[in-house]
């Protein structure tokens, strides 16, 4: 398809976003009532350390050996106080061990020195993201006026995900802080800090991985002249059983537009040879950050959404660690996770889980997902949805690349990019989706098969659909026709879907679907569901006979 001449400005494409950002927004705002109550999907709950039987019913396939392994909040208070914020509570490890076609639970809280302190005390001694542990009334008057003063110390809470550097297993949220742990038995191992090897304050809990085990990932530095945003790169093998993170480095570090005011982000893309960094419209207020503990307010309180601003999307070769200097601008998004990025005839498609207002943080108050009736389905109806989108990036820009043309000549594709500067390419999505997804609340927690497909072309992906706070539905996404399947049963609310290839598959979605699924109308009446990834049809259920709350992120650890 030959390029077609047009005469374009940013204004010119601002106004044109924004005629379709009404249609969007017409949408997104699928008003729902009657809302059932998900109170119980975030209550506290105990610990069953040693594994206990499930009852299977329908087929789990045999081929099946390992154990998908899940993180997520399992504790919400300490004796009166309690947590303001979903991603507060303190990190619950879950395994679901499967072998011969059967499955037994375990899980254990994660012995985090958070946890640990809070234990001791029966109170909250550890600040957290939405929350900020008062003075100790032990203490005299002076000693916690001066307490006021404190940094507040980053958690190790590591409740959001399980994740691998060079083949082992630990736990990771988006602090400095990570913990080693025993894949098998969940026990906590050793504490892992980031700073101690190498020039970053945190580090996200999405990292990347290469097929030889090459990760990389992404973290902020802060220092006297601001901040930065750094490529993590840790290489595949260690040198003796003790290593963890030695040998990592910082690839390359980007200036944000404005040093005292970063992008907040939850995870990044990757493709063959770039990792992308996606600069988008939540920001992080580090003045309200430091002084949080002063005000007696939660670090949540310094992230905010500025839909003034663009998103920017950042490039980065793998190789050289060098950045490009063109930058792909975009309206104002908010994104937490992609789904996948390649490279194909020149051009970089990036596919996200994307949202046109970045308010939703603050909608997940443990107070707000424990609301019934009325006060609930306003919660609901007065978020965005998440949207599955793609971008595609025109990778040879160059001073006699034209102005006014759209540079994406992919046949089919509805996305475009205009170049508007020496250094500067503005981009429309296409929706990977059809007029269907609507009806389902759009799509999060987006998952493929990592291990054959990242990073290349690809065909299907998987995810939650969202028709209330938390997801309550499973959905397949063809991109050819981008038809969806869905899996719902009303009252029941799906966790991510994680993707296992079987042993001789020949198609890309030749294998199983593993979720864990809860419930809160019932007493202990979770299950690890499994589907067949092709047909979308339910194989069997692992019936659990002890209560789960609603989680995060999980992974497939196969058998050695």
């Amino acid at each position: 398809m030959p390029p077609v001449k047009l005469e374009v400005s940013d204004a010119t494409i601002t106004q044109s976003s924004d005629a379709k950002q009404k249609e969007l927004n017409k949408c997104n705002q699928l008003e729902l009532k009657g809302l059932e109550s998900i109170a119980p999907l975030v209550r506290s709950v105990e610990e069953t350390p040693e594994p206990i039987a499930t009852e299977v019913c329908g087929t789990i396939p045999t081929w099946i050996r390992g154990s998908l392994l899940r993180n997520g909040p399992g504790k919400f208070e300490f004796g009166n106080q309690h947590y303001n914020h979903w991603f507060d509570g303190m990190a619950m490890l879950h395994q679901f061990k499967i072998e011969d076609g059967k499955v037994t639970y375990r899980s254990r809280f994660l012995q985090s020195d958070a946890y640990k302190k809070n234990s001791e005390r029966n109170r909250i001694m550890v600040s957290e993201f939405g929350t900020v542990a008062m003075p100790d009334p032990c203490k005299n008057f002076f000693l916690r006026f001066l307490s006021r003063f404190e940094m507040i110390e980053a958690t190790d809470n590591a409740s959001v995900s399980f994740v691998k550097y060079k083949g082992d297993c630990f736990v990771s949220t988006e602090t400095n802080y990570m913990y080693r742990v025993d894949p098998e038995s969940l026990e906590t191992q050793n504490k892992v800090d980031w700073t101690k090897f190498i020039a970053v304050n945190m580090a996200t809990a999405h990292p990347h991985t290469e097929p030889d085990g090459t990760t990389y990932n992404m973290g902020n530095s802060y220092g006297r002249k601001g901040a930065l945003y750094n490529i993590i790169k840790v290489p595949p093998m260690k040198n003796n059983p003790e290593e963890t993170l030695e040998g990592a480095k910082v690839l390359c570090s980007i200036v944000p537009a404005d040093k005292a005011r970063p992008s907040y982000y939850h995870s990044f893309a990757m493709s063959e040879n770039y990792v992308v960094f996606i600069e988008q419209s939540i920001k992080m207020d580090l003045l309200k950050i430091v002084t949080a503990k002063l005000r007696g307010k939660g670090i949540s309180e310094g992230i905010y959404w500025d839909p003034k601003q663009d998103t920017v999307f950042h490039l980065v070769d793998k190789h050289t660690g060098q950045t490009s200097s063109v930058k792909f601008h975009t309206k104002a998004l908010s994104v937490f996770h992609q789904i996948n990025a390649y490279e194909e005839d020149g051009f970089l498609m990036l596919d996200m889980c994307c949202s046109d207002n970045g308010e939703a943080i603050n909608t997940y108050l443990i107070q707000n997902l424990r609301k019934s009736g009325e006060a609930l389905d306003q919660a609901y109806n007065n978020m965005y949805r998440v949207f599955p989108r793609r971008f595609v990036l025109p990778l040879n820009v160059t001073n006699d690349t034209p102005t006014g043309v759209n540079l994406n000549t992919r046949p089919a594709s509805s996305a475009t990019s205009f170049k508007t500067a020496i250094d500067k390419v503005v981009c429309q999505f296409e929706d990977l989706h059809g007029e269907d997804l609507y009806e389902y609340g759009g799509l999060e927690f987006p998952q493929i098969n990592y291990s054959k497909f990242n990073t290349r072309p690809y065909r299907y992906f998987y995810g939650c659909g969202f028709r209330h706070l938390v997801g309550d539905s499973l959905l397949k996404i063809d991109l050819e026709g981008k038809k969806v399947k869905v899996w719902y049963q009303k009252g029941l609310f799906p966790s991510e879907p994680v993707f296992i290839p079987s042993p001789d598959a020949v198609e890309e979605d030749d294998g199983v679907i593993l979720s864990v699924v809860v419930t809160p109308t019932e007493d202990k009446s979770t299950f690890l569901l499994v589907l067949n990834a092709k047909t979308w049809e339910e194989l069997g259920r692992a019936e659990v006979p002890v209560n789960i709350p609603y989680g995060f992120h999980g992974t497939f650890n196969p058998t050695a």
